[in-house]
């Protein structure tokens, strides 16, 4: 009798927490980082810890490590153990947004796919509270607090000022779509919870008349595949068409502005580097290996921009 009344209180409490005001900055500027993840194992451990220290000496409000690890550094509980011992070392309020590369790609010894294993202990071991890591604490809101999708705990949300910040699990090879009959249950299974997750942001922001949204992906759901690049084809499914069109045609009725943080190195391959590239109101910036700094401006146009690093340091 008692989880039912549990399981409806949870449901209520969540969306309660939805309609609470930004944290801080409302109405004021404010900036946050986003650190890419490392371009290989070789400077891997290094190129972590030099960004965090980096971005610890500047005024922040947050800081999001877009990838925990490079493509070719292993997929084992020891190297998980040591990124989140650095991440838990940082000064600011530290958020971490799943890459393909810490999950999606594992593989054993036989080359065969250790995904499902891999984003399982990946939450057993990043995403467990209610806080980011850092010294800063952020409140965050999972959607692992909704029953229904209880699994999906790295789909985070926060809010500051008038501008919703959100992760959302969309690894870049092919939003983990194998091409395969039978084997795409956790693609599917992810599938519903994302569509869920985005239909949730876009009625938060509208229903408190936010100015804006920014998701942290590693993939870029809006670039087109077939056009930029010439893997896929009729023959193969893309697996960002359905997330794309949903998103495109939230932001119709959306009246602030989409900013899409990625690290997607098939998307915006003609976009000058460090550039947001916009099309309406839905906006794209990659991250570049190292760290970027973006700000909010309330009520400018365009409401977000890539500023200057105070490290002195080259982007």
């Amino acid at each position: 009798m008692k989880q039912p009344f549990l399981r409806l209180l949870t449901s209520r409490l969540f969306s309660l927490s939805l309609l609470l005001p930004g944290l801080t900055y409302a109405g004021e500027p404010f900036s946050f980082a986003v650190i890419a993840k490392p371009s290989s194992a070789s400077t891997g451990a290094n190129a972590v810890r030099e960004a965090i220290h980096q971005t610890d000496r500047d005024n922040l409000a947050f800081v999001v490590v877009n990838g925990i690890k490079a493509d070719n550094e292993a997929c084992d509980d020891k190297l998980y153990q040591e990124r989140r011992s650095l991440f838990e070392s940082a000064k600011n309020g530290l958020i971490v947004s799943l890459a393909a590369s810490d999950w999606a790609r594992c593989v054993n010894a036989r080359n065969r796919t250790i995904a499902v294993e891999r984003i399982a202990r990946l939450r057993e071991m990043f995403f467990v509270d209610e806080f980011s890591f850092g010294d800063s604490k952020l409140p965050l809101i999972r959607q692992s607090a909704i029953p229904s999708f209880r699994l999906y705990a790295e789909n985070m949300q926060w809010r500051i000022g008038d501008v919703l910040f959100a992760t959302i699990n969309l690894p870049a090879n092919n939003n983990n779509f194998l091409n395969a009959a039978g084997r795409n249950s956790e693609y599917e299974d992810r599938q519903v919870a994302n569509t869920d997750w985005i239909k949730r942001l876009f009625i938060t922001a509208k229903g408190n008349k936010l100015q804006g949204i920014v998701l942290f992906t590693d993939a870029n759901p809006m670039a087109h595949r077939a056009q930029t690049t010439g893997f896929f084809s009729s023959e193969k499914r893309e697996g960002f068409a359905d997330i794309r069109r949903q998103i495109a045609r939230a932001a119709k009725d959306f009246h602030g502005q989409i900013l899409i943080v990625h690290s997607d190195p098939d998307a915006d391959r003609n976009a000058a580097r460090h550039t947001i590239v916009w099309k309406d109101n839905i906006g794209a910036v990659r991250v570049d290996p190292g760290w970027t700094r973006l700000s909010v401006t309330p009520s400018a146009k365009p409401l977000f921009a890539i500023t200057p690093r105070t490290d002195n340091g080259k982007r």
